[in-house]
């Protein structure tokens, strides 16, 4: 049999080649999103997914294999820890982060790509098909903001065009993003807590990563998910919110979130 072999990337090529999938992936999702037959099925685990969900993720793995790196998906083949746990460096998708979005038809969902490299996010890319919003954060090197990017979008041309996502300066708004399909006690007993040592607080429901996105760009102050998230529902935009400024923590507000254990459930965290 012979050998692909694969040319060596950087972090920008790769983020590149990520870039391009996210924004191909979203032309698929939005063909689906126009038609009147969204194929809706539901998983083992009671979630629903749709034909742009696998179109995406079709379309993204297509993309991402010229990089020669692994890729877990939400909607690919499930891999072992025992394999997995060997990878050093590995893509981690979710081709529609937001399905349930989709499904209402509210335009609040997203493409999800982020570089995993030893159990921390490196790059992530989150596009928004409907409204063109394209997310893109290096930690270390900065994140960003472009709308209606073209297909060709890198790194280099959302760093000149775009908007540059900077550590935001607090408001005397404070502004807690929620989940719109996901809500709980526990989620409201937080709230109370901030209500009773902000005051005044404003309330913001958003569907999918968006939510982790706003407090990139300054938008919310913060973000508390007590409840059942996946890995890849905040890996890309973990990346972005670290490279702003920001960061995913425990509610110890202390640990970092990681990524590719054994359990690819994420426990509770708060973005702040």
């Amino acid at each position: 049999m012979n050998r692909v072999a694969f040319k060596p990337m950087n972090l920008t090529q790769l983020t590149d080649i990520a870039i391009r999938a996210a924004i191909l992936a979203g032309l698929e999702i939005r063909t689906v999103y126009l038609s009147d037959n969204f194929m809706v099925t539901m998983k083992e685990d009671q979630t629903p997914v749709t034909l742009a969900d696998q179109n995406a993720h079709d379309v993204i793995l297509k993309e991402l294999q010229i990089t020669g790196l692994q890729v877990l998906s939400e909607e690919g083949d499930p891999v072992n820890f025992s394999e997995r746990k060997n990878w050093d460096l590995f893509w981690l998708v979710d081709p529609l982060d937001g399905t349930k979005e989709f499904i209402k038809r509210n335009d609040e969902f997203t493409v999800n790509i982020a570089l995993i490299q030893k159990n921390k996010p490196i790059a992530g890319v989150i596009y928004a098909p409907v409204t063109g919003e394209l997310y893109v954060g290096i930690p270390g090197m900065g994140a960003w903001k472009i709308k209606n990017p073209p297909e060709n979008c890198t790194v280099q041309l959302i760093q000149h065009s775009g908007e540059k996502l900077q550590e935001k300066t607090k408001s005397s708004e404070y502004i807690i993003a929620v989940s719109r399909s996901h809500t709980n006690p526990e989620t409201e007993a937080y709230i109370e807590t901030l209500r009773g040592k902000y005051g005044t607080v404003k309330i913001v429901p958003m569907g999918s990563s968006l939510k982790i996105c706003r407090i990139a760009e300054g938008t919310a102050t913060i973000y508390p998910k007590f409840g059942q998230t996946m890995e890849w529902d905040t890996a890309a935009g973990h990346a972005i919110v670290k490279a702003a400024g920001e960061n995913i923590y425990l509610p110890d507000l202390k640990t970092e979130l990681s990524y590719n254990k054994e359990n690819l459930h994420n426990p509770n965290f708060i973005v702040v």
